[in-house]
């Protein structure tokens, strides 16, 4: 089950993205829901009578750093999700465990796979390849108010992308956090397509502020062949199908994307299944960041800059020898 991740805020006195999200959420979670308002009906309502206190007790723990599992990475059936694509994970730099991290993922792709199996799963080695870190990916914060659901979430290494969350990892969990934020979020779903980089990042500038607050250096990461696991129909802007989609997204939080993959039968069949296409993930070298409690515009602008240029450096040293295609563009920036 591969839950959306998400993005950070870019402007505005919001804790939370006014638009975080992906494609949908996960199938499974309204299922959990209907269940336990069905037992509230039978015999066995006192199961749903104490989850609902545990819930109510439990209620500010994702906000605290969440409740993970370790054994839970290391799962086998995370192998065969990576070798399904495959999936891997590059290091250029190193990450020392004596400093706290804000990993940018992009670009967002559909399911944000690349950034769910190397941030949350084991299987492609991080914790080897960077020792004394410990990844934390950030999720609609919604999705942490679904019965049973929750605790897969935070089990997983998965937090809300709020101020609160991501700040408790940065100052009040010691130090090897490396917290990952997918910063084109819902926005950038809406116009990926293979062979062709969009990303969301111009006014991003909410994840920067944040890590200078909190004197977390900032890492920029990016995932090709993320963009090719599905196939999409892209609305241009202004026309009115983009405007309902644009419309969903401020509403509910995530973009109706119209997708479709390959089917459950045959690799020229059609369905929802992801394309079996390479994700190589490359992390690339830390942006020094001071800790400032409150930046001013113009230092919050200058990191950002200093971001966008390692990230640019970044696809630019690796496009040719990860992308599929033999000439590959530079990514644009909104």
């Amino acid at each position: 089950m591969l839950p959306c991740a998400h993005c950070w805020p870019c402007r505005g006195p919001r804790s939370e993205m006014s638009v975080p999200g992906c494609s949908s959420s996960p199938c499974s979670s309204p299922v959990t829901l209907v269940l336990l308002i069905y037992l509230v009906f039978t015999r066995f309502w006192p199961i749903s009578a104490l989850y609902l206190a545990w819930v109510i007790f439990d209620w500010d723990t994702p906000e605290k750093g969440g409740r993970r599992l370790p054994c839970l990475r290391r799962w086998s059936v995370w192998r065969h999700f990576r070798d399904y694509f495959p999936v891997k994970l590059v290091k250029t730099h190193d990450l020392s465990p004596g400093h706290n991290y804000i990993i940018g993922s992009h670009p967002h792709g559909i399911l944000c796979v690349g950034a769910f199996c190397n941030f949350i799963t084991g299987s492609t080695g991080f914790s080897e390849l960077f020792p004394g870190i410990r990844p934390f990916l950030t999720t609609l914060a919604g999705n942490f108010r679904l019965p049973l659901f929750r605790e897969y979430l935070m089990s997983g290494g998965l937090c809300p992308v709020t101020r609160r969350a991501i700040g408790h990892l940065l100052s009040k969990n010691g130090t090897g956090n490396a917290v990952a934020i997918v910063i084109g979020g819902a926005a950038e779903s809406l116009s990926c397509s293979p062979g062709v980089t969009t990303l969301i990042l111009k006014n991003r500038k909410g994840f920067v502020r944040m890590a200078l607050q909190h004197g977390a250096f900032l890492v920029p990461s990016f995932s090709f062949g993320e963009n090719e696991l599905f196939r999409q129909v892209v609305f241009e802007e202004g026309s009115w199908m983009r405007a309902v989609q644009q419309r969903f997204q401020k509403m509910m939080g995530f973009a109706p994307c119209v997708f479709y993959g390959r089917g459950l039968t045959s690799v020229r069949s059609r369905g929802f299944l992801p394309y079996a296409r390479p994700i190589t993930t490359v992390v690339g070298e830390p942006v020094t960041v001071p800790k400032i409690e409150e930046p001013s515009s113009e230092v919050v602008d200058l990191y950002h800059g200093m971001y966008v240029r390692s990230l640019l450096k970044l696809f630019n040293d690796n496009k040719t020898k990860l992308a599929e295609a033999p000439e590959v563009p530079s990514p644009g920036l909104q």
